[in-house]
């Protein structure tokens, strides 16, 4: 038996350039539209998706709303699956970091796990919030195809944890807006998570 769990990252958002964790920024048009040129690149895939599994945040849950809505599809919400929160730099760009705490960027850049923003969520409890939802959906929905919809920041925690991959350094992972990440648990003799093929706009 084999459970197949397709990560989707968001698209464009209308602040796409600032550290928006938390903050409820929605999809631009172009956003919308990076979202269902990747479904409409995997349509020998669409119909098999059983259930679609969504962070709470609109920039993921309105897409996975109208998605599952279109192709009668199930879609849950799941706030463990939701964005890391970056504290004082919540909505702030990197531009406007750099002349009021460039010091500090540059060390969370280096090493997040170290060096976090001011009064955010910690990496480690962030990724232990993570990782309870990705064992809990492998756990209910075992040998099934499931898509999450989510951030480039969860995409990146289960990234590291499949591949062990140190999360000190998961900056160094690249998730695109609207890439999609394929990964296949063989379920029989329980050997760790395999990352398939990425699928790129």
């Amino acid at each position: 038996m084999t459970t197949y769990i397709d990560l989707l990252r968001h698209g464009e958002t209308e602040h796409s350039n600032r550290y928006c964790g938390s903050t409820n920024h929605p999809l631009t048009p172009l956003g919308w539209t990076q979202m269902w040129n990747a479904i409409e690149n995997k349509q020998n895939k669409l119909h098999q998706w059983q259930h679609i599994i969504t962070s709470p945040l609109a920039r993921c849950a309105d897409f996975a709303q109208a998605l599952g809505q279109q192709y009668a599809i199930p879609v849950k919400q799941d706030a463990r699956i939701q964005e890391v929160h970056f504290g004082d730099w919540e909505n702030q760009t990197a531009a406007q970091l750099m002349e009021t705490d460039a010091d500090a960027l540059s060390r969370f850049w280096h090493n997040p796990l170290d060096n976090p923003p001011p009064n955010s969520e910690h990496l480690l409890d962030f990724q232990a919030r993570v990782l309870s939802a990705w064992h809990a959906i492998q756990q209910q929905f075992s040998g099934q195809r499931i898509l999450l919809v989510t951030h480039g920041g969860v995409i990146r925690i289960i990234i590291c944890h499949i591949l062990q991959h140190p999360i000190e350094r998961l900056l160094e992972l690249e998730v695109r807006h609207a890439e999609m990440k394929h990964v296949c648990i063989a379920l029989e003799e329980h050997p760790p998570a395999k990352m398939l093929s990425d699928s790129r706009i």
